[in-house]
């Protein structure tokens, strides 16, 4: 049975803190309350230059700092004064005993490690920023927050200031226990953060016991489904994206758009030229590049204009007026670019339902990475598919070698493959894609609709002929058949890219020279599941 929660009165105060924002009102409103302010070092500096009465630890313990300052609060006049239990006698007995007196508060914030470790500081420099008391601090708080307030972060103190003003100088239990329960998520974080940076110095992309945290940035209106309770976290090694984007403009985005902006943003950083990337339900109906965004959006919207109705556009150069103009006789979702210029956002604001992020900068495709996927009682944890396939990487294994501008689009048609649901299929003419099957059971079924869609969208535009006619294919596994090339083949495919790889390889090549097609080998796969 766990005890009945009461309000506590504060008497006594420690403080200590890396983050000072806020801290002077703070330490003032806590003096004015009559309250005792226990501090070292940089805080109790802030506290004093704000004209406010403040004991040094040192003092408080009968005990200098010592050993260059790691040894300042490892002390039982301070965690017996925090972990002593009001209610119990011989608890109350003992701190007597040892003049020990009780802390009621405890405000905490710990040593700056996660930011020393992005900013790229050395080993022992990451090593200097772990805190070793702030923990020590908080966990003894958290764990007796029956009669200890804990504050962990600058954006509480209002909540202590309104219940103590509310409560005679007492704090409620129920804040109590909320701020114990933040108390211990931020000491996980941080020594999740700590454990992953030492696998990391090891090299050891997967440590025995795998540790992640994350930050609530959002929570969402729902999931995948409306019946679903989503939130959107932010956390892990920075990369630009949909986490560290700021939105201009545009209603809140939802799990959905979240996922897919994601996706699209990865696919599009693929490329060095403009490139634009149109995405729906994790897929791409429409990637393409060209002299400018402009020009790339109108060949990746070409590719499948009904599908991209309420999809996702991604762009890796800043949005100027020209392609902004072009997306807002589009109903999208979502539109994400490193940047817009001014005309860009104006254009952009008369869809006012339309979100906008801007993230600042492009992901490194070729960055290492992990990926996590959870299953019932466990996670697969695998390096983030960041292989590339540049020309020289390719075999070709068909009779007829490929053109150099075959060549160009299969280096590209083969970069949105592995973007694409597997079994993925992906046809490509002039750096744009007229065909993406995704997501089937069968190759050859991909392929199919992958040409079927690029027959489609020629009979839509008024065109005489299928876009797949002159086009390459790309596909992200081996064709285990020759089947799948063959639909390609019958679609008016002139080349092939894949991986190579299966049993009847001789007999899929065979078939590629029946056709007069051109084939070449990556040796590297790109399922996505």
């Amino acid at each position: 049975m766990t005890k009945k929660a009461e309000h506590r009165p504060i008497s006594r105060a420690l403080i200590s803190v890396s983050d000072k924002s806020g801290l002077a009102a703070f330490g003032k409103f806590l003096a004015e309350a009559g309250i005792e302010l226990l501090s070292t070092g940089g805080t109790a500096k802030t506290l004093r230059d704000a004209g406010l009465a403040v004991k040094d630890v040192s003092e408080h313990t009968g005990f200098p700092e010592m050993l260059d300052g790691r040894v300042k609060t490892l002390h039982p006049k301070v965690h017996g004064g925090i972990l002593g239990m009001r209610g119990n006698a011989a608890h109350l007995d003992a701190m007597a005993a040892h003049d020990i007196q009780p802390i009621d508060l405890v405000v905490v914030n710990l040593y700056p490690f996660e930011q020393t470790v992005a900013a790229g500081g050395d080993f022992e420099t990451c090593i200097e920023n772990i805190d070793i008391g702030g923990p020590t601090l908080i966990r003894a708080a958290a764990k007796n927050h029956h009669d200890v307030t804990v504050l962990v972060e600058s954006a509480d103190y209002q909540a202590v200031i309104d219940e103590m003003t509310e409560h005679k100088g007492a704090t409620t239990g129920a804040l109590r226990r909320r701020l114990a329960a933040k108390a211990y998520a931020r000491t996980g974080a941080y020594d999740s953060a700590i454990a992953n940076w030492f696998a990391h110095q090891e090299g050891n992309d997967f440590p025995e016991r795998l540790t992640a945290a994350a930050e609530r940035r959002q929570m969402l209106r729902y999931g995948e489904n409306p019946h679903l309770a989503a939130a959107f976290y932010a956390g892990g090694p920075a990369r630009p994206g949909v986490a560290s984007a700021r939105q201009v403009q545009g209603k809140e985005l939802s799990y959905n758009n979240l996922s897919d902006t994601d996706a699209a943003f990865e696919l599009v950083a693929e490329f060095a030229s403009p490139a634009i990337a149109i995405i729906k339900h994790a897929n791409p109906c429409g990637t393409a590049q060209g002299g400018d965004l402009k020009e790339a959006y109108l060949k990746a919207l070409a590719c499948d204009p009904v599908s991209a109705f309420g999809g996702i556009v991604a762009a890796n150069r800043p949005l100027d007026q020209a392609v902004a103009e072009e997306i807002a006789k589009l109903f999208a979702e979502v539109v994400i670019a490193p940047e817009a210029d001014a005309a860009a956002l104006k254009v952009l604001a008369g869809k006012k339902n339309l979100r906008v992020l801007l993230s600042g900068a492009m992901p490194d495709p070729a960055a290492p990475g992990m990926a996590l996927r959870q299953l019932s009682g466990g996670y697969l944890a695998q390096q983030r598919d960041n292989g590339r396939i540049a020309a020289e990487d390719l075999r070709t294994v068909s009779k007829r070698t490929p053109s150099a501008a075959e060549l160009e689009d299969m280096i590209f048609a083969f970069r949105v493959c592995k973007h694409v649901k597997s079994n993925a299929i992906v046809y490509v003419k002039n750096g744009a894609t007229v065909g993406v099957g995704a997501g089937q059971m069968s190759r050859v079924d991909s392929s199919r609709i992958a040409a079927w869609k690029a027959a489609e969208a020629a009979q839509a535009a008024g065109e005489t002929q299928s876009r797949a006619i002159g086009s390459v294919v790309a596909s992200d596994a081996f064709f285990p058949f020759a089947d799948g090339l063959l639909a390609a083949a019958e679609a008016g495919a002139t080349a092939v890219i894949q991986p190579g790889g299966s049993i009847r390889d001789e007999e899929v090549i065979a078939a590629a020279d029946d056709a007069g097609l051109a084939m070449v080998f990556t040796g590297m796969r790109h399922f996505r599941h």
